[in-house]
């Protein structure tokens, strides 16, 4: 096996609309993934679609989420059935000169599995580690690790991501010839950018190294 195999869409994760925008390079999904914060799951419940936020956070290949082990959501996964989690970064809002060709600049992740429950206290507290320094790099050796009641009440998934599909929007407007002809009105693109603001303290110490270069690194 290579260290970073191609991904291998199956029909549900093959990228039917807008194909040529799909991304092949496991690499992809793995940036999309590393530069997001937050996940929607997707599952059923009750016979009933639900989706919900959650954190995350990967080591390799797979895909840690977790919540209270009271959270349907995470209890409906656990049981074995199929789940979908989707990542979506917005890279600016695309301006054409019709209404019809407005678009946004993305990057989107979405990953088809079946999820696993951690229960081995080590696994367990390794899957927590690597959702806390996805979030807020550099915590987990700074402060408290989950006491055991804590764990107790936390549920960790894994999900493998061998089944995945990744799509990138980049670039200007798509307009019809005629629309570039009559050149009506304004085309471009709005750029997004997530950044951090300044630390704010509830405690009676300095701010961390840590929080202080999250808050000062580059926005991916």
């Amino acid at each position: 096996m290579t260290e970073n195999p191609p991904l291998s869409p199956t029909p549900r994760s093959t990228v039917k609309r807008g194909a040529k925008r799909a991304q092949t390079d496991r690499a992809a999904l793995r940036d999309v993934l590393d530069n997001g914060l937050i996940c929607h799951l997707s599952t059923v419940v009750d016979g009933t679609p639900l989706v919900l936020p959650t954190g995350y956070g990967r080591d390799g290949d797979t895909l840690y989420l977790h919540g209270s082990t009271g959270a349907r959501s995470l209890r409906a996964a656990a049981s074995g059935v199929e789940v979908c989690v989707a990542v979506t970064l917005v890279d600016g809002v695309v301006y054409a000169r019709s209404v019809f060709h407005h678009s946004m600049n993305y990057r989107s992740a979405v990953v088809h599995g079946t999820a696993v429950q951690v229960s081995e206290p080590r696994e367990k507290l390794h899957g927590l580690r690597v959702l806390t320094e996805h979030l807020a790099p550099g915590s987990w050796d700074y402060t408290r690790e989950p006491n055991p009641k804590e764990l107790a009440a936390t549920t960790v998934l894994a999900l493998d991501l061998t089944e995945a599909a990744v799509k990138i929007r980049t670039g200007g407007p798509v307009d019809d010839d005629e629309d570039v002809s009559a050149d009506r009105g304004w085309a471009g693109v709005l750029p997004l950018r997530q950044v951090w603001g300044a630390a704010e303290s509830f405690a009676d110490h300095p701010v961390p190294a840590h929080v202080t270069a999250r808050a000062t690194a580059p926005t991916p």
